[in-house]
């Protein structure tokens, strides 16, 4: 008898990323008896920040982010999946993943991931303590100062973030971030966009600071300290019912100013990358394919706990009864989300640009200071890789 094909994945640490992956890949391993396929996992910060060549010498299936398609690229450390997968497949995806999921992972002509989970910041409250408060979720950004106020708000101020919250804003405003080479944004429009952040945090304890979106759902379902929370990447585990001790509402964007648009806020999710140094490529692609697919992804896949990406689980009233309202709650969010940059250096201007940030946003540095130093991070990530992957 012939030894089993042997797959290693990691993934991150929380309900909505390993358990619909270690469910996936029992069923995989029943309909396939001659694989066998382990998922391990890392901290959320740890996913969005770790480099991938460690992780690409140890593991054949990468669950992953789209900023980080140039750095693997240029680095050779993952597969295309452009040549790997055919081409009807790839047409099927691409029509029936919600917003710019597909197209997220779609970096000068090659493929990182196959997306597999969609999220992007959207609000999110505990329905009681607004009743209590004589409160209705805010639907412009003056509501949301005057709750914020009222100590009813809350945002994650972690470092990483922030930038994001920082780069939605910059879009609303009217500028595309990370467009130039030499600035985030024009200067009156990056400073509008940290004025309007502290107007938001300014009356939020410090400790936001310290909070990352799990840490900030944790928080609102196990204690009364926040009633509203304006945007997060969401979770739809805190909405389902006995998931959290006390459930969670998601809902859509609020809008800078009465009947304008909503805001669009920045793409997060994963997909699954296969590394170049699998040994087993056909069985890694094939199970890969498994978990994106429709049938997987509004069955085993959300039943487990998992926020998919194909439009079919979003479309499915049964799903979005299960996950307490979430897919409808949030659709036009996710539809309308942004596209990070993807070129080489991005990922870590992430952490500096936060917590640049936070000096302005949390310790009271001036802001002039404060956007020359985003800027000058700016610029460095824009030099840390080769000029041929240097594309947004």
């Amino acid at each position: 008898m012939s030894s089993p094909v042997q797959l290693t994945g990691i993934a991150w640490d929380h309900s909505r990323a390993l358990p619909p992956l270690v469910a996936t890949a029992q069923r995989y391993e029943e309909t396939h008896r001659g694989v066998r396929i382990h998922w391990q996992k890392r901290t959320l910060d740890e996913f969005g920040h770790m480099p991938i060549d460690v992780l690409a010498q140890t593991f054949d299936l990468i669950v992953i982010d789209h900023p980080w398609a140039g750095f693997c690229f240029e680095k050779n450390l993952v597969l295309d999946l452009a040549q790997s997968v055919p081409a009807p497949l790839l047409v099927e995806l691409k029509q029936n993943s919600i917003g710019p999921t597909f197209e997220s992972y779609v970096w000068q002509n090659k493929i990182l991931a196959l997306p597999i989970d969609a999220a992007t910041p959207a609000p999110s409250w505990r329905p009681d303590l607004l009743e209590r408060a004589g409160a209705q979720p805010p639907q412009t950004w003056a509501e949301a100062v005057a709750l914020s106020r009222r100590k009813l708000a809350v945002i994650p101020g972690f470092n990483a973030d922030l930038f994001l919250h920082f780069v939605m804003l910059v879009k609303a405003l009217g500028a595309e971030p990370c467009a130039d080479s030499e600035n985030i944004a024009p200067r009156e429009i990056m400073q509008r966009a940290a004025e309007l952040l502290r107007e938001l945090t300014e009356p939020m304890p410090r400790a936001i600071f310290e909070l990352n979106p799990i840490l900030v759902a944790e928080r609102m379902t196990t204690t009364d300290d926040f009633a509203w929370n304006a945007f997060a990447y969401t979770y739809n585990n805190y909405a389902r019912p006995n998931f959290a001790a006390k459930r969670l509402r998601l809902g859509n964007l609020i809008s800078l100013k009465p009947g304008g648009p909503r805001l669009r806020s920045v793409l997060g999710g994963t997909g699954i990358a296969i590394s170049a140094n699998c040994k087993n490529v056909a069985a890694a692609l094939d199970y890969a394919l498994f978990v994106a697919s429709s049938n997987v992804q509004k069955g085993i896949y959300v039943h487990a706990g998992g926020q998919p990406s194909h439009r079919s689980a979003w479309d499915d009233k049964l799903a979005d009864e299960l996950c307490g309202g979430f897919f409808s709650g949030t659709l036009a969010t996710q539809s309308e989300a942004i596209v990070r940059p993807r070129y080489s250096g991005y990922v870590p201007l992430q952490t500096d640009g936060g917590k640049a940030l936070q000096e302005y946003l949390r310790d009271g540095r001036n802001l002039s200071a404060v956007l020359d130093k985003l800027d000058a991070f700016y610029r460095e990530s824009r030099m840390r890789g080769g000029k041929d992957f240097q594309g947004n």
